[in-house]
């Protein structure tokens, strides 16, 4: 792992690094995008680069990274690596890219602390930078050989056909899709998520991760709620019809449910429901006996997506409880809480494993009240959509 030369200088150095982070990933994207605008236009977020986020992503899992080397050097952080490489592997990022970001990354680090960036320090972070790419690809090989399923690991993008799309709620539209080139549909586990890439009007290639909620013999479901300035929700909503082909890339993410007898909770708020309906789907589907609480979130009765699958699910499952809490209840419909999510609220059996889905401050505060419950922390899985801003990956 890192060197006991290069640890002390980057410990050394670390304090002034992260406060210069915002404007090291600044100018490193400027000047990636100045070389590279094929990457802005076919593969990076661009709605994320407008409003800054993916820029955050970067500087907190550089600072993350190097701090957990710090605090463990033979330890690698291996569970922060597997979220970023999931992510990288959906949106098709290649080995060759790590040079790339290399050379205007470190530019960057020159630009912007001078002459404090002595050969000594440059060899240190070079250290870290190559430790955490070098790692990050040997993972993503092994994740494309395992996502392609006996076939050709860069071949990332196929073709599938919209069998049906369906409206969920005014925002939120899902999509069963079937592969166009007959091939099997790829394995998934509850929980993950499928990579969309769009040509929009003027010819750019956007991605963007959509959770599978479901799905049938042969086919996949994603849904996908319209954001306000979304180019690609916004495309798909208005364009993607039946019998329309889409680019999707194999099923991927870390956070999905894992097999055992255990007692289960699944959190959600919002749209963060899609890959609970999958979960509690699955239980259902193999006739799972696990306790099963699930506890959702969502502003009113009207904006709660799959809320009848909800109902039918927890129906189906011996040992499983639902709790809803619309934040303002329309008065036409009984609302079983009202408020935001409580789980004190809510009974948390012991020995519960939770998996939690939604906007950053739900994310926080359940998390707050299942570790004061006595969950333990390791016991707590989360999926963010959108860059992790929470952890920095």
């Amino acid at each position: 792992m890192l060197s006991a030369k290069s640890a002390e200088v980057v410990e050394a150095t670390l304090p002034a690094v992260g406060a210069a982070i915002g404007d090291i990933t600044s100018r490193f994207y400027d000047r990636l995008f100045a070389a590279h605008p094929d990457l802005l236009r076919d593969l990076f977020n661009r709605g994320n680069q407008a409003n800054g986020t993916q820029r955050q992503a970067l500087a907190g899992s550089i600072a993350a990274f190097a701090s957990a080397l710090l605090a463990d050097p033979d330890q690698r952080p291996d569970a922060m690596l597997a979220r970023i490489a999931h992510k990288h592997v959906s949106v098709g990022i290649a080995d060759d890219q790590y040079q790339v970001v290399h050379e205007h990354l470190f530019a960057a680090i020159v630009e912007v602390l001078g002459e404090a960036v002595t050969p000594e320090v440059a060899a240190a972070w070079d250290e870290v930078y190559w430790l955490m790419a070098n790692a990050l690809m040997a993972v993503e090989a092994r994740l494309r050989v395992e996502a392609a399923a006996g076939g050709d690991p860069a071949d990332l993008w196929r073709p599938y056909t919209v069998v049906t799309r369906y409206q969920e709620t005014e925002t939120v539209t899902s999509y069963l899709v079937r592969p166009a080139d007959g091939r099997p549909v790829p394995a998934s586990r509850p929980g993950q998520y499928v990579s969309v890439r769009t040509e929009l009007p003027d010819g750019a290639h956007q991605i963007r991760q959509y959770s599978l909620s479901g799905g049938a013999d042969g086919a996949l479901r994603f849904s996908v709620k319209r954001e306000p300035g979304g180019e690609v929700s916004g495309h798909l909503h208005d364009h993607l019809a039946t019998g329309d082909t889409v680019e999707l890339a194999p099923p991927l993410g870390d956070v999905f449910l894992a097999e055992g007898d255990g007692p289960v909770l699944l959190a959600s708020a919002g749209i963060g429901n899609t890959p609970m309906i999958a979960m509690l789907d699955h239980l259902a589907t193999t006739g799972s006996t696990r306790q099963v609480v699930s506890v959702h979130g969502d502003r009113d009765q009207l904006s709660h997506a799959f809320r009848a699958d909800l109902e039918q699910l927890t129906a189906k499952l011996p040992n499983a409880t639902a709790h809803v809490f619309y934040e303002q209840p329309l008065g036409e419909w009984p609302a079983e809480r009202t408020g935001l999510v409580d789980l004190s609220t809510v009974t948390v059996p012991a020995g519960t494993t939770a998996y939690l889905c939604g906007p950053l401050p739900f994310l926080r505060a359940v998390r707050g009240q299942l570790l004061e419950a006595g969950v333990p922390a390791r016991d707590v899985h989360y999926e963010v959509f959108g860059p992790d801003l929470w952890l920095g990956v």
